[in-house]
């Protein structure tokens, strides 16, 4: 069994090792909107009854229009962890799998569980023959490199002439449309896409993402995930707020995103990449300067494949923006005072 993966949110963990109580922290360590929205009314019947077809193509039909789809109907499904962990299945025996990465990591996680050999890629040009699966993250997390729609098609023609499938997970890309592929899905196998509904709405604990895919996979996904694996509160909530304008949404997270911008350069951090909902960031004592920042109660997210990483997300306001610039700048004076560096490394799994 392979060992779990270390992701953001760990406030719980945290606390444990370093103290405070749960709302004593400033969670920075996720990329999910800062602000949730307000939630539209639920009628009781959606708690009360089981989703029925006129709720579920609601929701579909809302996410189409949402994801500017070409005539699919969006699959919902209880969170694109759930249908990462179904991927298995739609690689042939014997094939291999490509993961452009570094990125999520569950996805070469579930894939190497499941017996396959698993190849981090950077470039198109690395897709081969042998691949019967290729995972693309667009805009990639936690780098933010993000692919023209042009070189997504491209790789996923390359794919179909060798009869795979190429999965791109859009979960960041509700504030970059353009760059999605959703709308160029179309009959054949060969193009998947995942969206995640919670990060940019700020509902993460939903637990929604949809899938965009040829009806013959949406088939499949949905056999594969049972009757009913969304509930239907959130079929209600999505229908509703996917068919509402977006872009007060839109704005409030560039502006956090601008806060957290300016708190950073500030403090002489490199920012070397990042979506609209985070920023990584490199420094050559990031294993340090995370455990300062729990010591500080403000998590944020480590990787223990680069010690020199952290990605850190975005704060709710300004006053938070300011315990974070004074957390830095603290953290400045101990390292120009050499107390930075005691015990900054830092096992992988620990906070």
């Amino acid at each position: 069994m392979s060992a779990p993966i270390v992701h953001g949110g760990g406030i719980t963990e945290a606390a444990a090792r370093f103290g405070g109580r749960f709302e004593d922290w400033l969670d920075l360590s996720t990329g999910i909107n800062p602000r949730p929205v307000e939630l539209p009314p639920v009628p009781q019947r959606a708690w009360h009854r089981l989703p029925d077809k006129l709720t579920i193509d609601s929701a579909r039909a809302a996410a189409a229009s949402y994801y500017r789809t070409n005539g699919i109907q969006p699959l919902p499904v209880p969170g694109t962890q759930s249908v990462i962990q179904l991927l298995p299945r739609l690689v042939p025996t014997g094939r291999r799998v490509a993961v452009f990465g570094p990125t999520y990591g569950e996805y070469a996680r579930v894939l190497t569980a499941a017996g396959f050999a698993v190849d981090r890629v950077e470039r198109a040009a690395d897709l081969g023959p042998d691949h019967g699966l290729a995972v693309v993250v667009n805009p990639n997390n936690p780098t933010g490199r993000a692919f023209q729609p042009a070189e997504i098609l491209a790789m996923a023609a390359t794919m179909k002439a060798n009869g795979g499938v190429l999965v791109v997970d859009e979960a960041f890309g509700d504030l970059e449309p353009d760059f999605s592929v959703a709308g160029h899905v179309g009959a054949d196998d060969s193009l998947i896409v995942f969206r995640s509904f919670g990060k940019f709405f700020g509902l993460a604990g939903l637990r929604l993402g949809f899938v965009v895919a040829s009806n013959a996979v949406l088939d499949a996904f949905r056999e594969w995930l049972g009757p009913w694996a969304v509930s239907g509160p959130a079929l209600v909530i999505s229908t509703a707020l996917m068919s509402a304008d977006t872009g007060a949404i839109a704005a409030s997270i560039l502006e956090r995103r601008a806060g957290l911008d300016a708190v950073l350069d500030h403090a002489g951090l490199k920012r070397i990449g990042g979506t609209g909902l985070f920023v990584l960031v490199e420094h050559p004592d990031a294993g340090a300067l995370h455990r300062h920042l729990c010591e500080a109660r403000i998590l944020t997210r480590k990787f223990d494949y680069d010690p020199r990483w952290l990605r850190i997300g975005l704060a709710p306001d300004a006053e938070a923006d300011k315990r974070l610039a004074d957390a830095l700048r603290q953290a400045g004076a101990l390292r120009r005072g050499d107390v930075f560096r005691r015990g900054d490394v830092l096992r992988p799994g620990e906070c």
